[in-house]
C-alpha cells in the first residue's frame, strides 16, 4: 500500500492530501473547485501541467475527513494532537 501525505491546519480547519512523491516538487498548474452546495463545503482538486491529479485540497476538513487522518497528518499549526 502507498503512503499518501497528508498536512492538517488545525486553525484554518484546511487539510490537503498529496498524491505526489514527497522528493519531487510538483507545481498545480489547474485547480477545479468541486460545487460548494453539492459537497456542502470547499473541496479543490489540483492537476498538474500534464492533467495528472496532485492533490486535493479541504476546507472545513474537521467536518469533511475522518478524524483518524486528521490526527495522523502532519500539522502545519503549533497546536500538537
Amino acid at each position: 500500500m502507498a503512503d499518501v501525505k497528508v498536512t492538517y491546519d488545525k486553525t484554518a480547519d484546511a487539510a490537503y492530501v498529496y498524491f505526489t512523491d514527497p522528493q519531487d516538487c510538483v507545481y498545480s498548474g489547474q485547480m477545479h473547485p468541486c460545487d460548494p452546495v453539492d459537497v456542502n463545503g470547499m473541496i479543490n482538486l489540483d492537476f498538474d501541467g500534464r492533467g495528472r491529479l496532485i492533490g486535493i485540497e479541504v476546507l472545513a476538513a474537521s467536518s469533511k475527513l475522518p478524524e483518524y487522518l486528521l490526527k495522523s497528518a502532519e500539522r502545519l499549526d503549533t497546536e500538537v494532537v
